[in-house]
């Protein structure tokens, strides 16, 4: 690295290697591994590209690319036809109960994707309420929801959310007076929306799209469980791991590096978009929600209503189910009863709800800890080091769970690094996966924090370190904490790695959940979602009375 001599070890340049060694071990040279074993014939040692030619001479396997592909072009953009207009109605009419709208919009945002397949199961699957309804009414042999079209669903409701938090930040800083210029020219209501605000607002609504898309190719949950013939990457990475009959490692290795290079190049195009097509707006005179009459206001009112109550179904649905009487965990009954929590929360042996809260507070941890050093690192201490880090900290970012659960299964599953199997390998996970977004959240705290705070200190006798820890640590904390309520959400909801890496005795939530699930034990899947649910509003919360917000920005 290219640092002046006299700061060369000083205590922060020391600090910067730990992190950066620990991030080349459990990012760098996991990742190095997996790219190692998609060239390398495991017979001869020798380089070769057979895995990857089997993968695009074979349509069984390609097609799989092109499945991921129609999946995630279609989620986004009804993503955004929902998340666009509900962001704009409720920034521009007053929506009745708008508060608990926005709570139950992020609700089911924090909730995994899978427990809504779960869900829609129960609804529309082959047996489901909704199935047999429509096919008593209208004789039909309607047979579920399964393959691209419950994919499909399941996912734009999961992801319609984040574009409303990003698109609803954006009309914040929307200064009003442009629409009501327009308006004096004589544009209509449509008009100005379509020539006015959308431009506006479109660097938002691409930077929010390539994160949708990023979110939903990665996504496994979902086609696992209801995608049956319809298959996507992320399925056939882990089948091809995971199979006990026919499980190739090199080819799944070559899977893992085709995808890595797809999300690769969508973080670069976001980037691209976040740099090359923003700026910045001063509201003036902020877009304020008006009353409106007629017709307007029912379409508003109905349109945004059915669209939640569509997206908040699955949590009602996984607790209702919850407390219906059950045989075996399989089949409901008529009546309610508290078997399905009996079978699960009261199980003699079932440490699943301590493994979920312990591994995920020890992730929280590292989060927290790691997150505050690399922020004030990067922004503070800027240097060839430091950049570095920054970089590599954002891997994980465009990496899909899936994958680095193998790439961590690769790198540690024998000495001197024996890790697999462990609830230590879990937990870096967890961290890994969910450090980006906390060390984000935190850097922007920092670069509001004014340097001459940090030099006030100095000036009166503390050393920097202690001014850091005494100044300039406590005035970060409560974003920090916060920030880290919401890592703990997405800590506890993670499925695509734990999959990968859990043993029964680091079984978590959303894996038991899943299992439950593939094994048809519906009363005590709905169980542990309840479960999952509870805990994700209980965090929410908190989020908001430590904050004193009502809303989450992104």
């Amino acid at each position: 690295m290219n640092m002046p001599a006299k700061n060369k070890f000083n205590i922060w340049n020391i600090l910067a290697l730990i992190i950066l060694s620990f991030f080349l071990l459990f990012t760098v040279y996991p990742l190095f591994l997996v790219l190692k074993k998609s060239i390398v014939d495991p017979n001869t040692g020798a380089f070769t590209l057979s895995y990857l030619t089997k993968f695009f001479t074979n349509k069984f396997y390609w097609v799989t690319l092109i499945n991921s592909f129609k999946v995630t072009i279609v989620v986004t953009l009804l993503s955004v036809a929902l998340g666009l207009p509900i962001a704009y109605l409720m920034r521009k009419i007053k929506i009745f109960g708008n508060k608990i709208v926005e709570t139950l919009i992020i609700i089911s945002y924090l909730s995994p994707p899978f427990i809504g397949a779960y869900a829609w199961i129960q609804l529309l699957g082959r047996n489901g309420v909704l199935t047999k309804f429509i096919n008593s009414i209208f004789k039909l042999q309607f047979n579920g929801i399964y393959g691209f079209p419950g994919i499909v669903l399941v996912l734009t409701l999961q992801s319609f959310p984040l574009v409303y938090m990003y698109i609803s930040g954006a009309l914040k800083n929307l200064d009003n007076s442009l629409d009501e210029a327009a308006e004096s020219l004589g544009y209509t209501s449509l008009e100005r929306v379509f020539k006015i605000i959308i431009p506006l607002v479109m660097p938002t609504v691409l930077a929010s799209c390539i994160l949708v898309f990023m979110r939903v190719i990665a996504d496994f949950g979902t086609p696992m469980l209801i995608g049956e013939g319809f298959k996507t990457m992320p399925v056939l990475i882990y089948n091809q791991f995971m199979s006990e009959v026919g499980g190739d490692d090199g080819f799944a290795a070559a899977l893992c590096v085709i995808i890595i290079a797809l999300t690769i190049l969508l973080f670069l195009i976001q980037r691209f978009v976040a740099n090359h097509y923003s700026y910045s707006m001063t509201a003036l005179k902020p877009m304020m929600p008006q009353k409106e009459k007629g017709i307007k206001n029912i379409f508003a009112h109905l349109f945004v209503y059915l669209t939640v109550l569509l997206a908040i179904l699955p949590q009602i649905v996984v607790i209702y189910t919850s407390f219906l009487k059950n045989r075996g965990g399989q089949v409901f009954i008529k009546g309610f009863s508290l078997d399905s929590y009996r079978a699960t929360l009261l199980a003699k042996d079932n440490s699943i709800i301590p493994n979920t809260y312990k591994l995920g507070l020890a992730a929280i941890l590292i989060i927290i800890v790691l997150g505050i050093l690399i922020s004030y690192l990067t922004v503070r201490k800027r240097n060839s080091l430091t950049s570095t880090l920054d970089t590599i900290t954002m891997f994980p970012f465009i990496i899909p769970g899936s994958v680095l659960g193998i790439a961590f299964l690769f790198a540690f599953n024998q000495k001197p690094l024996l890790l697999s199997g462990t609830a230590i390998i879990m937990i870096i996970a967890f961290a890994i996966r969910r450090m980006p977004y906390t060390i984000r959240s935190s850097t922007a705290i920092i670069s509001q924090i004014s340097p001459s705070i940090e030099e006030a200190a100095i000036s009166l006798g503390a050393s920097e370190t202690r001014a850091f820890t005494r100044v300039i640590v406590p005035m970060m904390m409560p974003g920090v904490i916060a920030g880290a309520i919401m890592s703990w959400v997405t800590v506890i909801s993670e499925l695509s790695s734990s999959i990968i890496l859990y043993t029964n005795k680091t079984q978590t939530l959303t894996v038991a959940i899943y299992t439950e699930v593939i094994r048809g034990n519906y009363g005590n899947a709905a169980a542990y979602s309840t479960v999952l649910t509870l805990t994700s509003i209980v965090s929410l919360l908190l989020f908001y009375k430590l904050t004193g917000k009502k809303e989450i920005g992104v």
